[in-house]
């Protein structure tokens, strides 16, 4: 195929292609829930990454509906709460429902952003729920006495430097810690209460961080059914088309083309904070068995 002709496969239908059919924007949500920027493309969710998507699954004329498809096992409740608060603001700006749809995995940080919606839909056999918070880290500080290794640490602030992973750990950090958590959890909870009212049942077992399958999901009133994107939709909008929203790629990948390989033996420190930031979205998922 000539390159003008790739371009023009590509390129969006013109304006006014869809005639007067109703739209109803599709706008995936999936990756771990962080402010960090993803190794790889589309790893990732934060409100930076996710803007111009929305923006662009609320913009279309004769929208109906925004269908969120959520696969995500959570993250930074901060970027959760941004992701979700935009979600909120442009639903009311344009004036249309927003449906979520769990996938793989609706868990933690990928709950809130699923509880956006109006009404949120699973597969039997999704994973939803853990309405909890989580931290973690290493104790490093036998590891640098073993190898002799002088840790010179200097402060202003008795409290700079708690939970340092090289310093033995301290019951008050500890106690600190898990007062923030509490916090943290009390404004899922009310978020989770506000969002799905009186639809939840048996509220006491709901936040204590469990996960269940969707089937289960729907007896706790955490999803309102099950049911996958299309055809929910389709029974719900039978004349509506189903429009997916991408976020915008890298020009070369847009035209179907890679850029070549960078050739050297050194790997550089960027490299290796990949590697790690992979390892530790592999690990959120693996939570979950994925």
């Amino acid at each position: 195929m000539r390159l003008p002709d790739r371009l023009a496969s590509r390129l969006p239908g013109r304006f006014g292609d869809r005639g007067d059919r109703p739209v109803v924007s599709l706008l995936r949500l999936h990756g771990v829930i962080t402010a960090a920027t993803g190794p790889m493309p589309r790893s990732v969710i934060n409100a930076q990454a996710v803007e111009k998507p929305l923006e662009r699954a609320f913009a279309p004329e004769g929208l109906v509906a925004v269908a969120l498809l959520v696969n995500s096992p959570g993250g930074s409740p901060t970027q959760s709460a941004l992701v979700a608060d935009r979600i909120r603001g442009l639903a009311a700006e344009k004036g249309v429902p927003v449906f979520a749809f769990c996938e793989d995995v609706a868990a933690s940080g990928g709950y809130w952003l699923a509880c956006a919606a109006d009404e949120i839909y699973a597969h039997a056999t999704s994973i939803v729920g853990s309405i909890g918070v989580i931290s973690h880290g290493f104790g490093l500080d036998g590891l640098i006495k073993r190898f002799g290794v002088e840790r010179r640490l200097y402060t202003a602030g008795e409290s700079k430097s708690r939970l340092d992973p090289f310093l033995p750990e301290k019951q008050e950090d500890v106690a600190w810690l898990r007062e923030l958590q509490d916090q943290l959890h009390t404004m899922f909870q009310e978020w989770v209460v506000a969002r799905r009212g009186d639809r939840l049942r048996e509220k006491d077992g709901l936040f204590t961080g469990e996960v269940w399958t969707g089937a289960k999901a729907v007896e706790l009133g955490l999803v309102d059914g099950l049911g996958t994107a299309r055809a929910v939709l389709g029974e719900r909008f039978p004349e509506a088309e189903l429009v997916p929203v991408e976020g915008r790629k890298p020009l070369l990948a847009r035209l179907g083309l890679t850029p070549p390989a960078a050739s050297t033996s050194v790997i550089s420190t960027d490299a290796l904070l990949g590697l790690a930031q992979a390892a530790e979205i592999r690990a959120a998922w693996a939570r979950y068995g994925l």
